[in-house]
């Protein structure tokens, strides 16, 4: 994302403002599948998964904080891998981005598909393919990022006002409907499966250049406004996890199989407690969330590979670079559906493990050890930590694999 992207009225440097970029970056699809794969686990164990993702994912953007100061110009996080980590950096970089994208492009697809089928056929008593419902969003999504950041910006903004406006609505109607038994599971053993999940629903550091940028790199202002803003995120998710655990009673069959299913929130709530205004809203809100974040994925993606392969942004060049963000994930989730959950979870153990984790960390190292970058720290600690965050980064990744074997 780049600065000159923002819409006109954020361009102020106001803490407030930047705070709810990040907030609002956080916010979405993620939201989806995390009461789905912390069920099996129960709401005290997922708490603390909440709390520990949130404090690495903050320290993380705090460590590409640190990486994007050294800099006087505005840098991307491919131009601060390069040169830190030199030409593997840069290729590791520019891979895991290639990666993160099309995997949450293949979730948004699915996602969206079965939002809209499900509601014509229940609204209408039509029986609708989920292919055609996200064919639909994918035509009229890849015409919105073809005509550019301000239509996408007006268009965002609606959507952004019906996702707040149905997840206040989903809590004031749910929570008298919240059951203390329900919330009384606990299963630690299914603690760590809700990890990946997590890590990219606090992923907003693709950001972290163009707020530098936008806070004149004031150090102060921009600790705050990473811890704030991803700390509204961490309450947002708390709540709206409270709600549908509080609500969907646990069965003994929800520890096995989670991925392959491919369910969402909305789903399992109109599973356990049938047709209401609480689902409806429910699915209102999941639409948003999936439409806000498939939005932005869309358009940053258009930039980055417009950036990356010199595509100029002519008419005709626009419409390739449209068909390369659109088509192959499309293609994906039409050949393997109920691939929403599998895709997050993808996303966030490769991806997002590597490109926020695991690169930030070895960039500070290259940067504070090797190459003398920099001043005083921004993320005390030293070699320890840095080591720590590598590791952390490995085992999550390490579960993806043993979990697929």
């Amino acid at each position: 994302m780049n600065i000159q992207n923002l819409p006109t009225d954020a361009r102020a440097g106001s803490v407030t403002g930047a705070v709810l970029l990040i907030a609002g970056c956080c916010i979405g699809a993620g939201m989806l599948g995390l009461p789905v794969i912390s069920r099996a686990a129960g709401f005290e164990p997922s708490l603390l998964m909440f709390f520990f993702s949130w404090i690495y994912m903050t320290t993380t953007a705090l460590l590409l904080l640190e990486v994007n100061l050294w800099f006087s110009n505005e840098v991307s996080i491919i131009t601060m891998a390069h040169r830190t980590l030199g030409v593997l950096g840069k290729i590791v970089a520019w891979l895991c981005f290639i990666f993160l994208f099309y995997a949450l492009g293949i979730a948004y697809i699915s996602g969206s598909g079965e939002l809209i089928s499900d509601f014509v056929n229940g609204f209408f008593g039509i029986a609708f393919p989920n292919w055609i419902g996200s064919l639909i969003v994918s035509i009229i999504f890849g015409i919105f990022v073809y005509l550019g950041t301000r239509a996408v910006d007006l268009f965002n903004r609606l959507l952004m006002f019906g996702m707040i406006s149905t997840y206040i609505l989903l809590v004031i109607l749910g929570v008298p409907h919240v059951s203390a038994e329900n919330l009384q599971h606990k299963d630690w053993s299914f603690a760590t499966l809700v990890l990946p999940v997590l890590i990219i629903s606090f992923g907003f550091h693709n950001l972290i250049p163009s707020l530098t940028s936008y806070l004149n790199s004031d150090v102060k202002r921009l600790k705050l406004t990473i811890i704030l803003g991803s700390a509204i995120a961490l309450t947002i998710y708390v709540i709206w996890e409270w709600l549908i655990l509080g609500l969907v009673p646990f069965q003994e069959s929800d520890g096995r199989g989670i991925l392959q299913e491919g369910e969402m929130a909305t789903e399992i709530l109109k599973s356990a407690i049938g047709a209401s205004w609480v689902v409806d809203v429910a699915q209102y809100f999941a639409f948003f969330a999936i439409l806000t974040s498939f939005l932005g994925n869309s358009l940053s993606f258009v930039d980055f590979l417009a950036d990356g392969i010199k595509i100029k942004k002519t008419p005709m060049g626009k419409f390739w670079l449209c068909l390369l963000v659109i088509v192959p994930p499309f293609l994906l989730a039409m050949i393997y559906p109920r691939i929403f959950l599998t895709a997050l979870n993808y996303a966030g153990a490769f991806g997002a493990m590597t490109l926020f984790g695991i690169l930030p960390a070895l960039m500070v190292w290259s940067g504070r050890y090797y190459k003398n970058f920099g001043n005083k720290p921004i993320v005390p600690g030293g070699k320890v930590v840095l080591a720590s965050i590598i590791l952390f980064a490995l085992f999550v990744i390490s579960l993806q694999f043993t979990s697929r074997l």
